[in-house]
């Protein structure tokens, strides 16, 4: 037995990493268990393992007595002075037994210890080995697909990830490579659980993070973000460097890094607009190439209205809402968006205020100057205070007339 305690031992500390000190207190509690469950009930045993050579070894401890009333835990001072000298009644001696005698249930059970310290082992070590990349992108090969949960091999442990953290339209075939983002690690009976995501916002900044040097080290911030996944990202990015534009950085030379990026989304189309502080020419930024004609905040409820003319209301509301969606959570406000209509100028109205105004009329007089054709104020020349009378003005009233024209 005390070869394959070694063998065991040996195989856990080199291809598992479990420390050998560890094993043996694991295999020494549960053979201690077991034996007192069977024909050792009743007893104190003492029980080592030699990590050396893998030797067990096992004593009954008993108490030394002058009156025996129990023998699996007492021992008369005349015997027990036969395994050790000097001993004295109130003594406790160690009284070595064939490891044999702890029975078959033993064995048995330090196998499953074993088995059940290894699966322990190997939940604590995958937790150990991905808590610190939670947020970071790995790496893995698609193994299979349950219901709507893809699993994925990342090399030391099988992850899972969701079907509302995958990108609708995306399709993994088994033993195909795959990115994800590290979502986040969940503690389930069965041990830890690795979550994974390509739908997450956080998943494309941190492609950004990867691809732009300039964000890895904060020269560009991403201030705001929104994410529609497959279909549209919206991020608005500033810089601490004036000698660093923030929308060429993240683009890259001849569009190389956001490319790269587009790539890796299966084409999802990314807008990189500068951050601007003031809501109004963040949001004109937002829903270029549209160009919004009227914006009315309503800063107690935190919402917009945009009104674009009807050319561009397609392109500001996008396919089923989504860019106007996009362009909400970017600016934080609640948007709403309308067709703006112009209102058809009325000549004969312009006419009779541009007579109100230069001269002074009183608005009768200007109406009914215009129904009789004189419309502006170079329409006086060449008429006379009868032209005016003949018009239906009384000659009072065509004297007034000429006395404001003239006076002008």
């Amino acid at each position: 037995m005390s070869s394959e305690i070694l063998s065991v031992l040996e195989y856990m500390e080199k291809e598992k990493g479990i420390p050998r000190a560890d094993m043996i207190s694991t295999i020494v509690n549960a053979i201690k268990t077991a034996a007192l469950k069977g024909v050792n009930s009743g007893q104190e045993l003492k029980i080592e393992i030699n990590p050396k050579n893998g030797q067990l070894k096992a004593w009954s401890l008993l108490k030394v007595v002058d009156s025996v009333s129990d023998p699996k835990l007492q021992i008369h001072v005349e015997k027990a002075q036969v395994f050790k000298a000097g001993v004295i009644v109130g003594d406790t001696i160690e009284k070595e037994i064939d490891p044999s005698y702890l029975g078959r249930i033993a064995a048995q059970t330090a196998r499953q210890a074993i088995m059940q310290r290894l699966r322990a082992f190997e939940k604590e070590r995958i937790y150990d080995d991905f808590k610190d990349s939670v947020g970071d992108i790995v790496s893995g090969t698609v193994r299979r697909r349950e219901r709507n949960d893809l699993y994925i091999d990342l090399g030391k442990a099988e992850a899972i990830m969701p079907g509302k953290e995958q990108v609708p339209g995306e399709e993994y075939a088994p033993g195909e490579r795959i990115r994800c983002l590290l979502l986040e690690i969940e503690n389930s009976s069965r041990g830890p659980e690795i979550i994974l995501s390509r739908a997450s916002p956080k998943f494309v900044r941190r492609l950004f993070e990867l691809e732009v040097t300039e964000i890895a080290d904060g020269t560009v911030k991403i201030e705001a973000f929104a994410r529609e996944p497959g279909y549209r990202t919206k991020i608005a990015v500033t810089s601490t460097d004036a000698k660093v534009d923030p929308v060429g950085a993240c683009v890259g030379a001849r569009g190389a890094r956001v490319k790269s990026i587009v790539r890796e989304l299966g084409g999802e189309k990314i807008d990189i607009i500068p951050y601007h502080a003031d809501t109004k020419e963040m949001l004109i930024e937002a829903l270029k190439p549209a160009v919004p004609r009227e914006i009315h905040l309503d800063e107690k409820n935190k919402r917009i209205l945009v009104r674009v003319v009807n050319d561009d209301l397609a392109v500001a509301i996008g396919r089923k809402g989504q860019n106007a969606r996009l362009t909400s959570r970017l600016v934080g406000w609640r948007l709403d968006i309308e067709e703006f209509k112009t209102t058809a100028a009325d000549p004969r109205a312009q006419a009779i205020g541009l007579l109100v105004s230069t001269f002074g009329f009183e608005n009768s007089i200007a109406e009914r100057l215009v129904a009789n054709g004189i419309n502006s104020p170079a329409a006086f020349e060449g008429v006379e205070a009868g032209d005016l009378v003949g018009m239906g003005f009384n000659e009072q009233e065509a004297a007034g007339i000429f006395a404001k024209v003239s006076g002008s």
